[in-house]
């Protein structure tokens, strides 16, 4: 790839960044970093109806937590700026207006309640109503009305939009649309069902379709990555092109994100019903819902990350496991699938538990003692070793305290099951005799703790259960957790000594 790739997310700051638009940032980020490109980040906030306050900082968070900032945009190296679309809205007139004088655009200036009835009546007929070709002539606009009256209704200040001329009525509706889409490959759209889409409205501002072609021009964009729901675009993007004479971006669009079922496109309600996040931040909305965050559930950034770039991708290889710098040399669009891709949550846990045995123990051990009361006086050292014996059972932070809390305090009761099947005739001797045994042991490491206890049992000659489970739940109080021998060495020998003493008055 010879030419300088550039490539840009443009989402709209109307709420929280749905995950599946982190996966398109990610690809678009992937796919510049493997060309040594650049990745533009662009607010699309022509529609300030639906503006939400927040929600641009949001998604600049969001793309920070997810190790895939942008390069350029807003305050950042805005060789092209602004990069937000409403500090733009002067310029999309100029080119709104360069359509019209070309013949390529005109003024509308049907009221809504016109419209309705149009739609209505070929409703009514078992027809649907499109604006183009085959009816412009017949509604209110400027191919219909004089010129006259054309700039008198401007100059009266009555509202217009201003519509794209998809075909000239001497065109008919014949043929079709075609380009090749980089995922996708040949792709064609029919003319007949072709509508003129609204480019530019009346109160200054413009609709997508305009500002997004002419800031994709402006800012150099040479590749356009994104959702399949715009693959209808294509062909008024492709024509808006060549209307204004310029060269258009090569296109993919990427699969659609589907529900844990299979069927139909991953939404919030999803999520909520099934219990999982589909924003990567938590997000407190002006109105005061709070929505669920994988930042916050205790998700690393570099698992969500590992998970998403497998939504649609595949390398083509056994690997499932990559880290930023493997996923940038090993990315290619070409091996992004058509077809939706499931959205698994339990498979995003599994990349969770995964990461979690490559962290850090001691910032572990750090986020552990603050989300826990408890540990607030303990040794951070001693939090850094359980934390070491105990992550191999764990997928979040938040389930270290279910498999550690018996490294910090003493059983208070037994499970009951394990109570049943470790107590037998003759347990409450076998501990006391323990309990003497360990009395007697000076070095207290881990390697003499098993050969000691292991050689007695031996010579006693009994079966190594009869000792080691009803140890087990002195020590835990459920017949679970890591190595008997390093529990022991971990909490010493007093305390040690004292469970396998409770122990034994309950029997």
């Amino acid at each position: 790839m010879t030419k300088n790739v550039r490539v840009r997310f443009a989402p709209s700051p109307t709420g929280p960044l749905h995950i599946g638009g982190v996966r398109t940032a990610l690809f678009n980020y992937l796919f510049a970093k493997k060309h040594n490109g650049t990745f533009v980040l662009r607010i699309e906030d022509t529609d300030q109806n639906r503006y939400v306050e927040g929600a641009e900082k949001y998604i600049i968070d969001a793309l920070n937590w997810c190790n895939i900032p942008f390069d350029e945009g807003p305050g950042k190296n805005e060789k092209f700026g602004p990069y937000r679309q409403s500090e733009r809205k002067d310029l999309y007139k100029k080119y709104a207006d360069t359509l019209i004088a070309s013949g390529n655009a005109y003024y509308a200036f049907d009221t809504a309640e016109e419209l309705d009835f149009h739609r209505k009546d070929h409703e009514a007929k078992g027809k649907t109503f499109i604006y183009n070709w085959h009816n412009r002539l017949k509604l209110n606009n400027s191919l219909s009305l004089s010129a006259e009256e054309v700039e008198k209704r401007i100059a009266n200040g009555d509202d217009y939009v201003v519509r794209f001329k998809m075909l000239d009525t001497t065109e008919g509706s014949h043929g079709t649309i075609s380009t090749t889409d980089i995922i996708r490959g040949h792709v064609s759209f029919k003319k007949e069902v072709l509508d003129d889409k609204v480019l530019y409205k009346s109160d200054g501002m413009p609709t997508y379709h305009l500002a997004n072609i002419v800031d994709d021009h402006l800012m150099e964009i040479t590749h356009v990555i994104r959702g399949e729901e715009w693959l209808p675009s294509v062909p008024l993007h492709i024509s808006l092109y060549h209307a204004l004479g310029w060269k258009a971006p090569e296109f993919a669009h990427l699969p659609l994100i589907l529900k844990p079922t299979g069927k139909g496109k991953l939404s919030k309600r999803d999520g909520d019903k099934l219990g999982f996040p589909v924003f990567p931040l938590e997000w407190n909305s002006p109105d005061g819902e709070v929505s669920r965050g994988y930042k916050e559930d205790g998700y690393f950034a570099d698992a969500m990350v590992n998970f998403l770039a497998f939504l649609g991708w595949n390398p083509g290889t056994e690997q499932e496991i990559f880290n930023l710098e493997e996923l940038i040399a090993a990315f290619d669009l070409e091996r992004v699938n058509k077809s939706g891709a499931r959205f698994d949550p339990d498979k995003i846990k599994w990349f969770n538990h995964h990461y979690m045995q490559d962290q850090n123990n001691e910032e572990l051990a750090a986020m552990f003692q603050q989300n826990h009361e408890e540990l607030k006086d303990i040794d951070v050292n001693y939090i850094t070793m359980v934390v070491g014996l105990i992550k191999e059972r764990a997928t979040f932070i938040s389930d270290f305290w279910n498999l550690s809390a018996f490294f910090f305090v003493s059983p208070k009761s037994y499970d009951e099951k394990a109570y049943k099947k470790s107590m037998k005739e003759g347990t409450r001797e076998l501990l006391t005799e323990l309990s003497g045994v360990i009395q007697t042991i000076e070095d207290f490491e881990v390697e003499n703790l098993t050969s000691t206890i292991k050689t007695w049992i031996t010579n006693k000659e009994i079966g190594f259960g009869k000792v080691m489970m009803p140890l087990r739940l002195a020590l835990v109080g459920a017949l679970q957790g890591p190595d008997v021998f390093d529990i022991m060495y971990m909490i010493g020998k007093n305390q040690t000594i004292e469970r396998i003493e409770n122990l034994a008055t309950t029997i």
